[in-house]
């Protein structure tokens, strides 16, 4: 059954530009995004999620072994989607890959997702809570892994995000982003092309109060090594 979002978000993006140096070897011929987990490549199980998400619109940023994920894929058709590929001679970051692909992305909100996740994640109801007029950036937090137990953000009370040091009595809780999130494009436009990190403008977004979080309590991996790799095959 297709999952009913509210027509709220009508684009997604999925970054699937990277090299993949840290699981070299299995990326020295194969791009990240299309090593199976189960048979399947890790990023069609987010291909199908996006169309029971009722989204039919997808750009993917592609660079390393970029003919390959473009001839598995192709246009999205066996999948009901329409892909459209926005291309890196050599890959820009997250922020820079965005704003490439700005022209693909249509004008309001749209789904973010490294395709090097996977996550066991109600994405439905999340979109549909999601208020997109005065946060207009919320992302998916996750407990912090054994490889980085420092986390990433702070998510308050109030369900906003913060970086650095709490203030003193805050209640808050340190957590890492799930590489999921959803993004607003005018947030993009003033933003130079070129390479770019998306972190010091996320850091700048929740200075102002822009930036929301969710947390996810559920299966969730950053498939970053060969051994988390299999870790996620034993565990699926």
């Amino acid at each position: 059954m297709t999952e009913d979002t509210g027509k709220t978000v009508t684009h997604a993006m999925l970054l699937a530009a990277g090299m993949g140096k840290r699981m070299r070897p299995l990326t020295d011929q194969c791009p990240k995004p299309l090593l199976k987990v189960n048979g399947k490549p890790l990023i069609v199980y987010h291909l199908e999620r996006i169309r029971e998400l009722g989204i039919t619109d997808v750009v993917i940023n592609v660079s390393y072994l970029a003919d390959q994920i473009q001839d598995t894929l192709g246009s999205g058709e066996r999948f009901d989607l329409n892909i459209t590929y926005s291309y890196e001679a050599e890959p820009l970051e997250t922020a820079g890959g965005i704003v490439k692909a700005l022209p693909f992305l249509g004008h309001q909100r749209f789904l973010l997702i490294n395709a090097d996740v996977w996550i066991n994640f109600n994405f439905s109801d999340w979109i549909s809570n999601t208020e997109p007029a005065d946060r207009p950036v919320s992302l998916v937090m996750v407990d912090n892994p054994s490889f980085h137990p420092t986390g990433d953000f702070n998510l308050l009370p109030n369900g906003l995000l913060t970086s650095g040091e709490a203030e003193p009595g805050t209640r808050v809780k340190r957590l890492t982003y799930a590489g999921v999130g959803i993004y607003t494009t005018s947030l993009f436009q003033p933003i130079s092309t070129g390479y770019a990190k998306l972190a010091p403008y996320l850091i700048e977004w929740m200075k102002k109060g822009l930036v929301a979080g969710v947390y996810h309590d559920g299966a969730w991996s950053d498939v970053g090594t060969p051994e988390r790799l299999a870790l996620l095959q034993r565990a699926l």
